[in-house]
């Protein structure tokens, strides 16, 4: 990894503090988008790879990690999300870039692409759905049936309900419980890969937890898909509960020349689980398409 590195928080206009890292130098830029109540733990590996050839941009989205919210705490919708990453982008100067996506990122990504198709040379989603996570989420909808409820009871109880989740979340048996389920590849997964993830989750807002899973329940990006003209690499898990691996196809079989890549036994932490064979796929994306394109297309303002 190159040793640049820098960190810093930048406030926006509704006052939310949005905290961001650069790490390494080279065009064009990767941008890195998490999951949803995660802090950049999925990337513990791809990363530094990234950031051997080119500069990448690591943040987090408001209400997670160090970023705050607004006075306002309704304001954490997709479009807010992707209204904060073109602000930390321009701030940074940082004027084109691929949009990586994890989970709730691949949203983040397509929505991004659809806003500010300028900013976007290409498109890397990994484990995540086009929209209404709620619909798909275990091939099911009792979430979805079940959601008005939680969302309720944790708007009228947040501190008991913040409470029981970190007693829940910090404890051994969620970690067992999420190996132990086929969450996770137990096989492939390291028990310390995984840990920050639960020590987040348990010390986020829950309200704001849910009133971000509100919003990416409610968005979808599927007429977008079509439309997308930029590379786009798709990586499933073959395993993946979270968004299943008929998404993806979905998605790939949607989008113009995208391509699709389904990893064997992968599960929703695929790229913590099979790092090496990610980076490759990834970096072959990055050279084989997105360089050459990259080259070609001339810079358009920002």
């Amino acid at each position: 990894m190159s040793g640049y590195f820098r960190q810093d928080m930048l406030e926006v206009p509704d006052g939310a503090r949005i905290y961001f890292q650069v790490h390494g130098e080279g065009e064009p830029g990767m941008v890195l988008c998490d999951g949803l109540g995660c802090d950049g733990f999925v990337w513990k590996y791809l990363l530094p790879d990234l950031a051997k050839r080119f500069r990448v941009l690591r943040w987090h989205y408001r209400g997670h990690g160090k970023s705050t919210v607004p006075e306002d705490r309704d304001k954490v919708e997709m479009l807010h999300t992707c209204q904060d990453l073109d602000r930390v982008m321009a701030h940074v100067g940082m004027e084109r870039a691929v949009i990586f996506g994890h989970s709730m990122g691949v949203q983040v990504a397509l929505e991004f692409q659809r806003m500010y198709p300028q900013r976007c040379v290409g498109l890397a989603l990994l484990c995540g759905s086009y929209g209404n996570v709620l619909d798909t989420f275990h091939d099911d909808t009792v979430l979805k049936r079940a959601f008005p409820l939680l969302k309720k009871l944790i708007e009228a109880f947040p501190a008991p309900s913040a409470r029981l989740i970190r007693t829940v979340l910090s404890s051994e048996l969620a970690l067992k419980v999420a190996l132990e389920s086929g969450e996770m590849d137990k096989q492939r997964i390291r028990r310390e890969d995984v840990i920050p993830y639960f020590d987040h989750l348990s010390k986020m807002d829950p309200v704001i937890f849910f009133r971000s899973l509100g919003s990416l329940a409610e968005h979808s990006a599927w007429e977008h898909l079509p439309h997308i003209e930029v590379p786009v690499l798709i990586v499933a898990g073959e395993k993946d509960s979270f968004t299943p691996v008929w998404l993806s196809r979905r998605m790939a079989d949607a989008i113009p020349r995208a391509e699709l890549v389904i990893l064997e036994n992968g599960t929703h932490t695929a790229p913590l689980e099979q790092p090496k064979l990610v980076s490759e796929k990834v970096q072959g994306f990055i050279d084989q398409r997105v360089l050459p394109a990259f080259a070609q297309a001339p810079a358009k303002s920002a």
